[in-house]
């Protein structure tokens, strides 16, 4: 059976979790829809991250970047999302989750998401994204 979109994001145990090491992942073909004109965006996605005690199982963020294709989303909301949603699977010691849309009518959007957890357990998040671009 061929694969289907999912927001089910997988994980697996960290298999250094007394290492500060980085993941880093590159997705080239995100695309959503405009909440407002219902035409397709087109972005291209930077997802890095210091594990904790779980990482991301790739094949299920693959089909989580993949069933965003026929929602509608604002650029500021979806790189929201998707950050909350990878914290809340693994809880990770840092994480930078950048969308970097098309440029549609003369403007393009760069939108970056941080995430770092505190010392004591809790989190710090830290959001900025350009004005929109419509």
């Amino acid at each position: 059976m061929p694969s289907q979109p999912s927001k089910d994001l997988q994980t697996f145990p960290n298999p250094a979790p007394d290492r500060d090491y980085e993941i880093a992942f590159d997705v080239p073909e995100f695309t959503c829809l405009c909440p407002l004109t219902g035409q397709p965006d087109f972005a291209k996605f930077k997802i890095r991250y210091v594990p904790d005690e779980r990482c991301v199982e790739l094949k299920s963020l693959k089909l989580y970047m993949w069933a965003y294709r026929n929602e509608g989303a604002f650029h500021e909301k979806v790189t929201n999302t998707i950050a909350d949603d990878i914290v809340r699977a693994i809880q990770p010691r840092k994480l930078t989750v950048e969308g970097d849309f098309f440029v549609r009518g003369g403007i393009g959007t760069l939108v970056t998401v941080t995430h770092e957890k505190k010392a004591n357990g809790g989190a710090k998040a830290k959001k900025s994204a350009p004005a929109r671009r419509k």
